[in-house]
């Protein structure tokens, strides 16, 4: 069976190639740390990815399907599309607060409390809290506002049509928002190591 054919398996070839090329590279000694941070990325690409393709493809493909009295609808992308899509997204947007939160370790209190107290020349807390903060309001959307509100307008959770019509609205401003706060927390998270854009460090 070619694992191409099918994205579970792809996903599983993946991890194994990049597993198979750490110890190539590496040996095999484990590094949690490097262990946590690839497991941070590759949960946030796939966050902050299916956020983007809401906000920037979905969300008005649904809104021009809707306006084209004569088209095919946007029924496809509700029934099929979107309950798979969210599936991946709140998952994954667990996983990658948590692979943080793992990266972060002994330094996870410090990060939430911007280094209070700590002597930071660099700003390493503050930037690196202002990120975790940032990621954990956009965790709290995505459990609390998003998927909540999305279960009534996919018809997972029985709604009125006036529930329907007020879930759109709560979990499309919840979206936005998540979609405006990635731009400043992948800053945020680069920069940490990195250094700011327009700062040196």
């Amino acid at each position: 069976m070619n694992p191409l054919n099918d994205h579970r398996q792809s996903l599983v070839l993946g991890v194994v190639i990049a597993l198979i090329l750490a110890v190539l590279v590496g040996g095999f000694q484990f590094n949690p740390l490097g262990f946590a941070r690839w497991f941070h990325i590759v949960s946030g690409v796939f966050w902050i990815g299916l956020l983007y393709y809401f906000n920037a493809a979905q969300t008005p493909a649904l809104a021009a399907a809707a306006a084209d009295k004569g088209g095919p609808g946007g029924a496809g992308i509700t029934k099929y599309v979107a309950p798979r899509a969210l599936f991946w997204f709140r998952w994954s947007a667990l996983a990658t607060w948590l692979g943080g939160a793992w990266l972060l370790g002994p330094k996870f209190v410090s990060a939430f409390t911007f280094g209070a107290g700590l002597d930071d020349p660099t700003h390493y807390f503050l930037i690196i809290g202002t990120g975790a903060w940032l990621g954990t309001i956009m965790l709290f959307n995505v459990w609390a506002l998003i998927w909540p509100n999305q279960k009534k307008i996919l018809g997972i959770k029985p709604a009125t049509d006036a529930e329907k019509a007020t879930a759109r609205k709560v979990a499309g401003m919840a979206s936005r928002v998540n979609f405006v706060l990635s731009i400043p927390m992948l800053m945020c998270m680069a920069a940490a190591s990195h250094g700011l854009p327009f700062v040196g460090r």
